[in-house]
């Protein structure tokens, strides 16, 4: 296979995934926002309705990235490959490795199964190999690279980028802010974004100092509205499905959901993590620059009256989502006829299998 044709059926293959995976991101984001819309920030701690709402909508997250896993799997080896994948996706849920944990292991799963049905059992055996052979073999091996290989690393770099932070904030703040934002978007719920919230959180919690936590509020709420501006601007660099997920990315971007941008990073990872990462970088060091701070863990524009000068805040935040916009549309290139075809036929197989 050359290595065009490789890119080729990679960006098939996470494509595949990424449509599977929105009808999970759309609902589950909502979902959310109405929960702190009815509950308040701290909406988790509570029982009631706006407490069942946002487990609901966490449930939904929840699946996102079995399901991209699973996809990606898919369209890699078939429908064998849709069990070890949704597997794969949620041992990336339970290590915290995110949806490039996802992807890695949605991939894994499917040139997995692609080995083992190269294998010709005796006859007797082949009935099992759909239902049992082939989904048992694929998972236990999937298990064990995202477990043993995938896993370990995971563990030492959020403790590392967490113990790198805490160094930082001693000295240059606008060279924690550019640190700090590019981790936030750049695995987006993955390990180095919470070693980046989960620092601010702590120093919030320990010191009473909130700089941090407004520098993350901006770095995490610019990604999914940057992405949403750039759609707006050059539609032509987006497929029918990333455009009809714009409003989504707003009401991400206002929520301080990132997730929402998680289906445009996973369509083409490269391009897309370097906007974010640029956009939400000049933000959070913005946001050190004008001594912001912001006295809540989370909540998005819900909470913007605990920010000691909500306007600026808001300047930060337009800055960050407009220069993520910029990089997006002069990163990302127009899609080709054939590629707008490619891409129209898999979003078709995506609606027609979830019908």
């Amino acid at each position: 296979m050359s290595a065009r044709s490789f890119g080729s059926n990679l960006r098939k293959d996470l494509m595949t995934g990424v449509s599977y995976m929105i009808p999970f991101v759309v609902p589950g984001g909502i979902l959310i926002a109405v929960g702190f819309a009815l509950g308040g920030i701290y909406v988790f701690e509570t029982e009631g309705f706006a407490a069942n709402v946002f487990d609901w909508g966490k449930v939904a997250f929840g699946l996102m990235v079995p399901a991209m896993a699973g996809y990606i799997a898919y369209s890699v080896s078939d429908r064998p490959g849709i069990a070890p994948g949704f597997i794969a996706g949620m041992l990336a849920n339970n290590q915290g490795s995110g949806f490039l944990g996802g992807i890695v292991g949605g991939l894994l799963a499917g040139y997995v199964v692609l080995l083992i049905r190269r294998w010709r059992p005796p006859a007797v055996f082949r009935p099992l190999m759909p239902v049992l052979v082939i989904p048992l073999l694929a998972t236990f091996v999937v298990g064990l690279l995202m477990t043993y290989v995938l896993g370990p690393p995971v563990t030492w770099l959020n403790e590392a980028m967490t113990a790198a932070l805490e160094s930082l904030s001693l000295g240059s703040l606008i060279v924690l802010g550019l640190i700090q934002g590019a981790m936030l978007a750049f695995d987006m719920g993955g390990p180095v974004n919470k070693a980046a919230y989960f620092f601010a959180l702590g120093v919030a919690t320990n010191n009473e100092n909130w700089g941090p936590m407004a520098a993350n509020f901006v770095a995490s709420m610019s990604p999914p509205m940057g992405i949403a501006i750039a759609i707006w601007l050059a539609k032509d660099r987006f497929t029918v499905t990333e455009r009809q997920g714009q409003s989504g990315c707003v009401i991400g971007g206002l929520s301080m959901i990132t997730e929402f941008a998680i289906p445009y990073a996973a369509a083409d990872p490269l391009r897309v993590l370097a906007s974010l990462m640029v956009g939400s970088s000049v933000g959070a060091a913005l946001s050190y620059v004008f001594n912001l701070t912001l006295s809540a863990p989370h909540g998005g524009l819900f909470v913007i009256f605990l920010a000691n000068n909500p306007l600026l805040w808001l300047v930060c935040f337009a800055v960050a989502s407009f220069i993520t916009a910029g990089m997006l549309i002069l990163l990302k290139p127009k899609l080709t006829e054939e590629e707008a075809e490619e891409m129209m036929a898999i979003e078709a197989e995506a609606i027609v299998g979830a019908a």
